[in-house]
């Protein structure tokens, strides 16, 4: 039973902490364009740098 004590302020602090990432990812832009980054790796972007 003591244990309850400790467990559900953590847990309850993981759960805060985990909601206030997923706020900030949301309305920071870092799910606007998820199509962009799956395909920028199948464009030919291989152009020759000599010097």
């Amino acid at each position: 039973m003591e244990s309850l004590f400790l467990l559900l302020p953590v847990s309850f602090l993981f759960v805060i902490g985990i909601g206030i990432a997923l706020y900030w990812a949301v309305f920071s832009g870092q799910f606007d364009d998820t199509e962009e980054n799956g395909k920028s790796i199948l464009q030919d972007n291989d152009s020759n740098h000599t010097e």
